[in-house]
């Protein structure tokens, strides 16, 4: 999402400067409102141009930031002031940029301002998930017990995306090196038995006359190919960019076969998972549901969890919205149904986190086991029908010698 600049101010009348991620100037308002912060102005920043090399920059790892809420979970349980927490662990910072930030918040810390309201200013390392967490922390004074919760969220959150990114890798890595080997041999490879061809003096086959066509055509059209295969993916991704291309590419995506499948089962854990730990921690359940929507992932199920923000503010369920939505299975909406009525909402839901993790393990275990035979099945039928075809008009010649 874009990220916005904005001016305001807090009551007293004191000035507020700062950052926030959001998808429109009205989002940021109402996001302030909830801050109780009058917003005075409100820009959206434009995006740096940077080169990204890989392994270097200042992008802030999760890895990174688990360890650093672990660290000053355990400084703050131990006894130490913030400030002080804050000091040592910018000292000792390898990352650049989540050292500088660091720095920041405890300077900004040391003049009074709140822990959240420091981690709100930076929205691109921080999310509003993580600033709530530490807002209703603060509020309640078990801040070692919010950022261990946090802590423990970010670790799965990684896990549940290293799953769903291996099983994604390997048939992409396969297709890549596929279509890569197709390309060459109809660069390189063909053009040689097409000059050998032409003194046979026969009537080619047709799979062969195929073959050398495609030959032909790549050639002469490659770089043409190319440029239109990147306008298209650019024009791809800057219409998912639009509300409604997100949600056209998100509903398609849902229905896909296998796939369709594991979407939603991340979908749900990662529901489920943000709302449980939010609602735990303290955090009130309209903001809860705001927060989750918005790092939902997926442009359906953060309209059905909209929908459910608006159906609770008018003093109805959370279970009747996500029925009624289509998105979330029977059984979850049961369950939240029984955790809202006996009023452990936030142990029910992490207890449909807990089991969809187990269930997108599997859903990624069929995925593999039903891909690797339809690679096998790919790369033999593009790779090998290609050599055949070549091979062909030499086997028949073999034949018409022997003869």
């Amino acid at each position: 999402m874009p990220i916005f600049a904005y001016r305001g101010r807090a009551r007293g009348g004191r000035l507020i400067t700062g950052q926030v991620e959001a998808n429109t100037p009205h989002a940021v308002a109402a996001q302030l409102r909830e801050r109780r912060i009058m917003a005075t102005s409100v820009k959206q920043t434009p995006e740096p141009l940077r080169l990204k090399i890989p392994g270097f920059g200042g992008k802030v790892k999760d890895k990174e930031l688990t360890v650093f809420t672990r660290q000053i979970a355990t400084m703050i349980n131990a006894g130490l002031p913030l400030v002080q927490s804050l000091e040592v662990l910018a000292s000792q910072q390898s990352n650049k940029q989540l050292k500088k930030v660091l720095t920041k918040i405890r300077e900004d810390v040391e003049e009074g301002a709140t822990f959240a309201d420091s981690l709100k200013r930076y929205p691109a390392i921080f999310s509003p998930l993580f600033a709530s967490m530490i807002e209703a922390g603060e509020a309640g004074g078990f801040l070692d017990t919010v950022l261990n919760r946090l802590a423990g969220y970010i670790e799965k959150s990684m896990t549940l995306r290293r799953k769903v990114k291996g099983a994604l890798i390997y048939p992409a890595v396969i297709i890549t090196v596929a279509v890569t080997v197709v390309i060459f041999l109809l660069i390189f490879v063909i053009p040689t038995f097409k000059a050998l061809f032409e003194g046979f003096g026969a009537a080619l086959p047709l799979p062969t006359r195929i073959v050398l066509e495609t030959s032909r055509l790549v050639r002469a059209h490659l770089l043409a190919g190319l440029g239109m295969l990147v306008g298209a993916a650019v024009g791809l991704r800057l219409y998912y960019r639009t509300e409604k291309g997100k949600g056209t590419i998100d509903f398609l995506l849902l229905r896909l076969p296998v796939l369709g499948e594991l979407i939603r089962k991340v979908s749900v854990a990662k529901f489920t998972r943000t709302l449980g730990t939010l609602v735990s921690s303290g955090v009130p359940i309209l903001q809860g549901l705001n927060i989750t929507a918005r790092v939902a992932g997926n442009k359906i199920v953060e309209e059905a969890i909209l929908k459910t923000r608006s159906s609770i503010a008018e003093g109805k369920t959370i279970a009747d919205p996500l029925r009624a939505s289509g998105v979330f299975p029977p059984m979850v909406v049961q369950m939240i149904s029984v955790g809202e009525r006996t009023g452990a909402l936030d142990a029910m839901l992490s207890k449909i986190a807990d089991f969809y993790d187990a269930e997108v393990d599997q859903a990624v275990a069929n995925l593999t086991t039903l891909l690797e035979p339809f690679m096998i099945v790919f790369l033999g039928v593009v790779v090998g029908g290609v050599i055949i075809a070549m091979y062909l008009p030499i086997f028949k010649l073999v034949t018409v010698v022997g003869r």
